[in-house]
């Protein structure tokens, strides 16, 4: 279902015919800036796109931090269940930049500061197909994207996935890392009611197509930052994860940085991508732990049963995090979160009261 909003008043649902494209001016505290946006395209995309470092943290429509007041002109809402939209004060004009759809020349007010960035790291929109879709445990399943053409992207970005058969685009984070690929890959876990892994779940979704827009997010690797990594992820947050250890991999980073791997989930056999963990603790020859930290369950032996570079731990993650890294830290140290935003919240505060270290030197993805 799609709503039309004008500012200070509601249209009708069906947009009045305009322009091939529109203009979007934002009023921000750093300035004003214009940029050119297709008629019905969304304005976060289309502001991503002209190289304006908009506000956003999921960008679909579940955080909020896309908010914006429409000051003048139309446009519609592209996920009317959004659950952000419940947030805001829609009578006064609010709106999600990730969500609203521009039918007409628009004024945007945005509280947040912005600048201009490189448009050869902008994000863009692909068609691609998905193939190779298998289940991994019981609420898990990966699957892979062959784009229409090649994206660049860095370890640790995610893309937007969207299908007719589901309203709304869903961020899932790559799992892979290529300096440019055709080919990228995803993990999903099943949650209840979740209208896009449903239909993951219960349909062959091999041959379907998709669109992607991507890539985004900050949280993201640099090996010239010559630091010593912790990682601590709850189930698919282990997604961006990989994508970051499969880079450090190729590129040799752990012959002289040292590397902490937290993966939470329930039980043993809800664990994935264990094999593949196996390898690059093996690759890292003695630089890199791997913790595998049991919510749901206190484990018998001290490392994994088939996988003995791995070690377990019972209880979430983040206490894992703590026990493993007591007297360990050191402010040379970048760390990465991904997770639901409990378990996130969590390891926040372990990183900064425990380990001291700045919020500067934590990047994370939550995943609402």
């Amino acid at each position: 279902m799609t709503s039309s909003v004008k500012a200070e008043r509601l249209l009708p649902e069906e947009a009045p015919a305009s322009e091939d494209r529109v203009a979007i001016t934002v009023q921000t505290p750093t300035g004003t800036f214009e940029f050119p946006c297709e008629n019905g395209e969304i304005l976060l995309h289309a502001g991503l796109k002209s190289g304006l470092t908009l506000p956003y943290e999921c960008a679909t429509g579940t955080c909020g931090s896309c908010r914006g007041r429409l000051m003048t002109g139309e446009i519609v809402t592209g996920w009317e269940e959004s659950p952000a939209l419940a947030k805001l004060k829609r009578e006064k004009g609010d709106i999600l930049l990730c969500q609203a759809k521009a039918t007409s020349d628009c004024v945007v007010r945005v509280p947040a500061k912005i600048a201009h960035s490189s448009i050869e790291d902008a994000p863009e929109n692909f068609t691609g197909t998905i193939c190779d879709s298998r289940v991994l445990t019981r609420d898990v399943m990966q699957f892979a994207v062959e784009l229409s053409t090649p994206m660049v992207f860095e370890a640790g970005q995610f893309a937007l996935i969207g299908t007719p058969s589901v309203a709304g685009a869903r961020a899932y984070s790559m799992v892979n890392f290529a300096d440019e690929t055709d080919r990228i890959e995803f993990v999903v876990k099943r949650k209840p009611g979740g209208g896009f892994c449903n239909w993951l779940f219960s349909e062959s979704i091999d041959g379907t197509e998709v669109d992607v827009f991507g890539p985004l997010g900050r949280a993201t690797f640099d090996a010239g930052e010559h630091r010593d990594l912790i990682i601590a992820a709850g189930g698919s947050g282990i997604a961006g994860m990989m994508s970051i250890l499969e880079r450090a991999t190729q590129l040799n980073y752990f012959a002289s940085h040292r590397g902490h791997v937290f993966f939470g989930v329930p039980t043993l056999e809800d664990g994935f991508y264990l094999e593949e963990l196996s390898a690059y603790v093996g690759s890292a020859q003695g630089s890199l732990n791997v913790t595998l930290a049991l919510s749901s369950e206190t484990p018998e032996t001290e490392f994994h049963p088939h996988y003995d570079q791995i070690r377990l731990s019972s209880g979430f993650v983040h206490a894992a995090m703590a026990s493993s890294m007591a007297g360990h830290y050191h402010q040379n140290t970048l760390a990465y979160l991904a997770g639901p935003p409990p378990m996130v919240d969590a390891a926040l505060r372990v990183l900064i009261s425990d380990g001291q270290l700045s919020p500067q030197a934590i990047r994370y993805d939550k995943f609402g």
